[in-house]
């Protein structure tokens, strides 16, 4: 009984590190693809700075979920998710729109 106690707080621990690692790998993503955009000049400084407050917009909300409570509820990745989604398409959308600098 004990084993399994303990092997559940294990894999509990370790869900809630992945899914950790999970939205802070899709940020740096998502940076890296807003910097290889300006670089590229396939990004204009309007879209960039766009892009970049929405970006820091989502940071703040991760941020305050995880002072509100310790971690992220099932509710607040997915909310989570669904807004690095829209980002990802928009970054996308902006980089081939055919305006440049």
């Amino acid at each position: 009984m004990k084993r399994l106690f303990f092997s559940m707080i294990a894999g509990t621990m370790i869900s809630t590190a992945g899914q950790a690692q999970t939205i802070a790998h899709r940020q740096e993503n998502q940076q890296d693809r807003i910097a290889q955009g300006v670089a590229s000049g396939q990004l204009t400084a309007r879209e960039t700075a766009r892009l970049e407050n929405r970006e820091a917009n989502l940071n703040r909300t991760i941020r305050a979920d995880r002072m509100s409570g310790g971690h992220l509820s099932a509710r607040e990745r997915a909310q989570i998710d669904r807004r690095q989604n829209r980002l990802s398409r928009d970054i996308y959308r902006q980089k081939h729109d055919a305006q440049s600098q």
